[in-house]
């Protein structure tokens, strides 16, 4: 009998450990849907408003804040105003490419209202949203000189959010 009780109590403590390593997050993981940052960012190609072609790679050297949004996301209104000045305070050190997911709407009335002066993409065949496997937007990419992805942010980002990001490159 006491076999069994010592068999028991083990047996449950063993239980007990896997269970708590299982729940607990692994920190060397990036949990976040999308691309796993250390990855290599997927070169791209899209259209600006203006019709200019954009590659990604043709910003290899800089550091690139890559924003996917839609006019109709309320944290996206809520994040442009701060993105513009960011980007006024720092477009030297940074390049800011903000891919539009619903080009079938008034984009350039959005932008034109808002006083947006950083590049907006135009993602027409949802190839880059798909590509980056966004689903949530805003979703945000920081990609350091190499291309590589060393952060990302899913929900609307504070200038105070963007400096941290960009710094840490």
């Amino acid at each position: 009998m006491l076999k069994k009780v010592i068999a028991a109590v083990l047996l449950l403590g063993l239980m007990t450990v896997v269970v708590v390593q299982a729940m607990e997050p692994d920190k060397s993981k990036d949990n976040l849907p999308g691309l796993a940052i250390g990855n290599q960012a997927p070169d791209f190609e899209l259209k600006t408003l203006s019709g200019d072609t954009v590659k990604l790679s043709d910003y290899r050297g800089k550091k690139v804040m890559l924003n996917f949004w839609a006019t109709w996301c309320p944290p996206c209104k809520e994040e442009m105003p701060d993105m513009e000045q960011f980007y006024q305070k720092n477009s030297e050190d940074i390049v800011i490419l903000a891919v539009n997911i619903d080009p079938q709407f008034n984009v350039q009335e959005f932008v034109t209202d808002m006083g947006l002066t950083f590049p907006i993409l135009l993602d027409e065949k949802d190839v880059v949203n798909s590509q980056y496997q966004v689903l949530t937007v805003p979703t945000t990419y920081f990609i350091d000189e190499k291309g590589i992805i060393r952060h990302k942010y899913l929900t609307a980002m504070t200038q105070d959010i963007m400096k941290k990001y960009i710094d840490e490159m």
